[in-house]
């Protein structure tokens, strides 16, 4: 589906760049939104399922479980709610429109996760000494149910949505896979209480599901902390970038050259370039907009043309 969409979105660029490129965005959109949609509703129901299981059958693997699960419904909502907000228009106030929102439900998300991978630690610890009993054959019908749907879950996003490109459903599928493998952890759990009465086990897999989600609370975090620092984009070759501008016939040197992402998939470039005085300003210009766009895909550039006539104060960054 998705790279339908990115054909899509190149045929256009020649003329007006935005057309094209709002096009690929919307396109991947729709079905982005169907497949969280699923995934949500499912990933919700079995975050109850499994709450409510933990507490009667006694099992913390399953409300560390349900924990993952929740972290992952906040997920799904933010990510809908980010993708609702970047169709809304851009204001004068916020030149960027809302795109932004995304990386901050994101960044949200991430310091969410530490405190519930947090708190499950804290409680199996306290359970390590003296672990009470649990009803490990309810438990493992639940947790069998819960990781049958985040295999659903999965399913409908990768089927319907653009895992690769989008950090937004990207990591909402890896906190489905996440809760996938805490659900096994659980199964695996009751299968050796249910035979061998080891009741430890129980926090054991808990503290496990808790690393799961450290880590990818983690990712998420250093991922937007990134973006929020106006981190070069990861697929990007800062370098690369000047060199090949520099390459460019008639030009002496590129610098200010700053890039940034403004939410997954949409990139920014800003540069200065200086030309040599007997060249033709506005053909360069074309030339560094046509590489940029082809080779590094990156379609909002702003480029300052320069001779050796033009001065400027040393920049700070």
């Amino acid at each position: 589906m998705h790279s339908h969409s990115h054909s899509h979105g190149h045929s256009h660029s020649h003329g007006h760049h935005h057309h094209g490129h709002g096009h690929s965005h919307d396109h991947g959109r729709e079905g982005n939104k169907k497949g969280l949609i699923i995934a949500l509703s499912i990933t919700a129901g079995i975050m109850l399922l499994e709450f409510f299981g933990g507490l009667i059958t006694n099992s913390l693997a399953l409300l560390s479980d349900s924990g993952h699960m929740l972290s992952d419904t906040s997920s799904l909502i933010l990510s809908l709610v980010a993708i609702w907000f970047a169709t809304r228009p851009a204001s004068p106030n916020k030149t960027y429109g809302y795109y932004r929102f995304e990386i901050l439900a994101a960044l949200f998300n991430g310091v969410t996760l530490f405190a519930i991978a947090g708190f499950i630690t804290w409680e199996a610890i306290q359970r390590f000494n003296n672990p009470p009993e649990v009803a490990s054959g309810s438990m493992m019908l639940i947790a069998s149910v819960g990781l049958l749907a985040n295999l659903i879950s999965a399913w409908a996003l990768v089927r319907k949505g653009d895992v690769k490109n989008n950090v937004n459903l990207r990591s909402a599928y890896l906190h489905i896979i996440g809760d996938a493998l805490g659900s096994v952890g659980a199964i695996l759990a009751g299968i050796v209480m249910w035979i061998f009465g080891w009741y430890i086990a129980d926090p054991i897999i808990s503290v496990v599901v808790a690393i799961l989600i450290l880590r990818s609370a983690w990712g998420v975090i250093k991922h937007t902390v990134h973006i929020l620092m106006e981190g070069t984009p990861i697929t990007v070759d800062q370098y690369e970038v000047k060199e090949e501008l520099e390459r460019i016939d008639g030009v002496i040197d590129v610098h200010d050259l700053h890039i940034w992402t403004i939410t997954s998939n949409l990139d920014s470039l800003t540069c200065h370039m200086l030309i040599e005085d007997d060249q033709d300003g506005q053909r360069v210009l074309q030339d560094a907009i046509h590489l940029i766009e082809e080779k590094f895909k990156i379609q909002h550039t702003t480029i300052q043309i320069e001779t050796s006539k033009v001065h400027h104060g040393e920049m700070q960054v």
